[in-house]
């Protein structure tokens, strides 16, 4: 299995700007524990940036553990179900983060 870094690495080649429409969206990945850090995913203009590091005020911040979001992007974990049972915290526009999820195909 790829490494985390690895995983943001390569979201630039699963973005698909059909689904991405006009989307304008910045979001800060918080993960936690083993291969964890902070990973920022900037959306705009029908591209898609991502950089090590934490923003200043991105649209979202997603706060998660590293080995959770792993298999999120694995589809071994449903990211609602993750929501719901409280191993993903969002602080800022949670709507923003849903659609990314069918903007990577998670």
């Amino acid at each position: 299995m790829p490494s985390v870094a690895d995983m943001f690495k390569g979201m630039p080649d699963r973005f698909d700007a059909a689904k991405a429409g006009d989307m304008n969206a910045s979001i800060t990945f918080d993960l936690s524990g083993e291969g964890g850090g902070q990973w920022s995913v900037i959306i705009a203009d029908g591209g898609c940036q991502v950089e090590e590091g934490a923003m200043e005020s991105p649209s979202a911040t997603v706060r998660m553990a590293a080995g959770d979001y792993a298999d999120m992007v694995s589809g071994k974990l449903n990211p609602m179900m993750a929501f719901m049972s409280g191993k993903v915290k969002v602080e800022g526009d949670l709507n923003s983060v849903m659609k990314v999820q069918s903007v990577f195909g998670m």
